[in-house]
């Protein structure tokens, strides 16, 4: 019989990965950057030409390959896709755990 484990919601968490919330932010930024760009139709030529940085690194951003990329860049590749990046700072826990870090996609 298979055992199965159910997942923590973060597959970076399972794996074990000591960034793993940097790894979850980032591999949902970049979902939506192919996302806008799918949309549009956009060669990843284009696409390139108009976020300011090369379609190799384009290419490696999209099949998730983003570690020399900062989440501050991808918020600029949203920027520059015409989206509006907010970064908002709620209030604090009541618990003693650290606050967590989440991407939120308005529609």
């Amino acid at each position: 019989m298979i055992e199965i484990e159910e997942g923590s919601g973060n597959v970076y968490s399972d794996l074990g990965m000591t960034d793993a919330d940097e790894m979850r932010v980032k591999a949902q930024l970049a979902g939506k950057i192919g996302e806008i760009i799918k949309a549009r139709r956009w060669t990843q030529q284009r696409a390139s030409e108009v976020l300011g940085i090369s379609q190799p690194k384009l290419s490696q951003l999209l099949r998730g390959q983003f570690r020399g990329i900062s989440e501050a860049k991808m918020l600029e590749l949203l920027a520059r896709l015409g989206r509006n990046v907010q970064i908002v700072v709620g209030p604090p826990r009541r618990s003693t755990k650290a606050g967590r870090v989440e991407v939120v996609f308005a529609a």
